[in-house]
């Protein structure tokens, strides 16, 4: 039997992939299958020190996520072995990845564009995973889509149990069971009762934090290094914009060391002191960088995080340039503002290469990691359609050798 822990991209896909081919397939998850339009309440919280945006129920973070496919670290896995071509092509096919239709493309969004291209910068549309005829174009991607226009890992999960796999939601994973450096199973609380799961293989897929944690249970060094990516949201008044209830982060501007994306910010309105301005008045950029691997989880789970100067460079060169593009727009300049830092996207806690080898297996004999965990580098952009891609391929690879 196969044991994967977590319901994210990578949990989601390789559960799927083994069941389509028969194989047994138990998935475990920590929180709670709900619907996608209840995914707000989800959110987990960390330590005053980092303000980072991770959910615990089915799906993981992709049920809150904008659904934004981007191929990230191409080259930089080639000297791992690793060409995720094939699997980029299968993936995106399987999702249908695409550019949204005009017709989802609202004002704002359009304005971000054509201010981009006017300035020379590197502007296209996001490629998503959105269904355009079911998007309402309500603007609460981040609250988890209350129509389940978007993909996310919900969906490929629930295609896994139609076939045949059995899910345990609301139930934490405490330990890994081994025994003559093979992976035996997995010990598990749920309802308070401590439960234990015996399987030949174990695939962890609970996330860059929840991952490194269960591996460092066993002696497997993890966790003393973290990268998430740093963001801010840059934003100000111009009356009647509307963009609060368009599809959020439809376009993508690619600088250098940063990529933009239009986002709407709620915090943004703290920073004007008219009384009349609403939701419906501000518009706002995301700035997301990569950010050197500077950071730790300490042994109860708390995160840790150093901006290095660099990291704090590259914040600051895109916060000025969507300053920029937010006045070419119109957007009033003596409003314009930011909101304070926070990261997404948590990994590199159990590297390729130094916790896992080019197949993701650890030292462990049939303990495999397929989350943002094995990440070498921050990509500094979204990391869902690379997970998705690395974990077809460990499902392929762990059906060539059942086979």
């Amino acid at each position: 039997m196969y044991i994967i822990i977590g319901t994210g991209a990578g949990g989601a896909i390789l559960a799927r992939e083994l069941t389509k081919n028969n194989l047994p397939v138990t998935i475990i998850e920590k929180g709670p299958y709900i619907k996608s339009k209840e995914a707000y309440k989800y959110y987990d919280k960390y330590n005053n020190t980092v303000d980072l945006l991770t959910t615990t129920c089915i799906g993981g973070s992709t049920i809150v996520s904008m659904s934004n496919m981007v191929r990230a670290l191409n080259e930089e896995l080639y000297p791992y072995g690793i060409d995720l071509s094939k699997e980029y092509e299968y993936v995106e096919k399987l999702i249908n990845v695409h550019n949204l239709d005009d017709t989802h493309i609202g004002k704002a969004t359009q304005a971000f564009l054509d201010a981009g291209k006017e300035l020379g910068l590197k502007t296209l549309k996001m490629p998503k995973a959105i269904r355009e005829k079911d998007c309402i174009q309500c603007g609460k991607c981040a609250f988890g889509c209350p129509a389940d226009a978007k993909w996310s890992g919900k969906d490929f999960i629930d295609e896994a149990v139609e076939n045949g796999a059995t899910l345990i939601t609301q139930a934490e994973v405490t330990n890994l069971i081994t025994e003559n450096n093979k992976i035996k199973g997995v010990k598990y609380i749920k309802n308070n009762k401590q439960e234990e799961l015996y399987g030949e293989h174990v695939i962890l897929a609970a996330g860059a934090i929840s991952s490194a944690l269960l591996l460092r249970k066993i002696g497997i060094n993890t966790g003393k290094e973290i990268f998430f990516d740093p963001f801010v949201s840059v934003g100000g008044y111009i009356k009647d914009i509307n963009f609060n209830t368009e599809v959020q982060m439809a376009g993508l501007i690619i600088g250098e060391n940063f990529v933009l994306s239009p986002h709407f910010s709620s915090f943004i309105k703290n920073n004007i002191p008219d009384e009349n301005v609403e939701d419906k008045d501000i518009f706002s950029i995301m700035v997301k960088t990569p950010d050197e691997c500077k950071g730790y989880i300490d042994d109860n789970g708390e995160v840790y995080k150093t901006n290095t100067i660099q990291d704090i460079r590259y914040l600051a060169e895109g916060a000025a340039t969507a300053g920029t593009i937010l006045e070419k727009i119109g957007v009033d300049p003596k409003t314009i503002g930011s909101t304070v830092y926070r990261g997404a996207h948590p990994g590199g806690t159990a590297k390729i290469g130094e916790v896992v080898d080019s197949n993701l297996e650890t030292k462990i004999s049939n303990l495999y990691v397929c989350d943002a965990s094995v990440l070498p580098i921050s990509p500094g952009k979204p990391p869902i359609l690379t997970i998705l891609a690395l974990s077809k391929r460990l499902a392929d690879y762990l059906i060539k050798i059942i086979k």
